[in-house]
């Protein structure tokens, strides 16, 4: 690998460590409010956000964000069981807006990949 290509790999793997914690403190804040309606917004954040985590490696190393997806999933799984010890409320359907974001990013990760490799 050469020294750009190992210094893009390198800014990937932190940026997602990066999301990944700025995901795990966002949701794991504790609420005291009390809970809001489920909305279409919610959902969209919930896959932006899952779509972005993994986006990085997409790009950078396509195999190895295969392999990431499902600890990516699981990671949101992780994030709905935690919720209601710190007062927030989980709901199932944040998983799935969670695992869809993942595979939105693997495409667009992969798109890009192959939309710069033709240049």
């Amino acid at each position: 690998m050469t020294r750009p290509a190992a210094s893009r790999v390198r800014l990937a793997r932190v940026l997602t460590l990066a999301l990944a914690l700025g995901i795990l403190v966002t949701t794991l804040w504790p609420s005291h409010a009390p809970p809001v309606p489920v909305t279409i917004r919610d959902k969209v954040l919930h896959t932006l956000a899952f779509a972005a985590l993994i986006l990085p490696m997409a790009v950078t190393e396509p195999h190895r964000a295969l392999r990431l997806a499902p600890l990516c999933i699981a990671f949101g799984a992780a994030i709905e069981v935690i919720q209601p010890a710190v007062g927030r409320g989980a709901e199932w359907l944040d998983l799935l807006a969670d695992a869809l974001g993942v595979g939105l990013g693997l495409a667009l990760g992969w798109s890009f990949r192959a939309a710069f490799r033709r240049r």
